[in-house]
């Protein structure tokens, strides 16, 4: 980009401008520049020789465990008992017998649950109060890639979708089934009764 020269007439403007104006430092000469300032000196590095150290030895934290979640049959178990002690020891032996069973062994999460979450709204409209989920125990699938891939899905899953609405309602307790009706590759749902 190049300067232009100033007209005449924008000369005398500037002069008349100036004319008008106050100097902010009149004990100043107009030829003098202000004085600058000294750059403060950066200090000198502290230079400090590198002595050898182990990774985390001055720690103070213990090393942090995972937070896993509890294994599918310890959340069901700690589980806090809502239907009649009897009746829960005679279901964990496997002596009650279930009114109804759904097996979603082998199906996809989008095809299990809309099946579960009508069966079980029917069952209860039906007066059942214990029927049998099977799930399946899973296969063990890990690729071996960066995010493990938990076997067992429905196995996971089918007590989490208990557990909230439209099924949190009618059911009244989850219970691992017992050997007879396919231990831990399915579940007893106890429901409640009807209003």
């Amino acid at each position: 980009m190049t300067r232009r020269r100033l007209r005449p007439d924008e000369i005398e403007l500037w002069r008349r401008v100036a004319e008008t104006t106050e100097r902010l430092h009149p004990d100043r000469k107009a030829h003098e520049a202000p004085m600058p300032r000294p750059k403060p000196k950066k200090p000198a590095p502290n230079v400090r020789s590198i002595t050898s150290f182990d990774m985390g030895e001055r720690s103070t934290m213990d090393s942090m465990a995972h937070d896993l979640a509890p294994p599918v049959p310890d959340r069901i178990t700690a589980a806090p008992l809502r239907m009649d002690r009897k009746t829960h020891q005679r279901l964990k032996r496997g002596k009650l017998s279930p009114e109804a069973r759904l097996d979603l062994h082998g199906m996809t999460t989008e095809r299990a649950h809309p099946l579960l979450t009508s069966f079980i709204l029917k069952a209860q409209a039906d007066g059942k109060r214990l029927v049998l989920v099977i799930t399946g125990k899973g296969k063990h699938r890990d690729e071996g890639g960066p995010i493990p891939v938990r076997h067992g899905v429905l196995r996971h899953q089918v007590p989490h979708w208990l557990s909230i609405p439209p099924l949190a309602q009618a059911v009244m307790q989850v219970v691992e089934a017992h050997r007879s009706h396919g231990g831990g590759g399915a579940y007893y749902v106890y429901l409640r009764r009807r209003r």
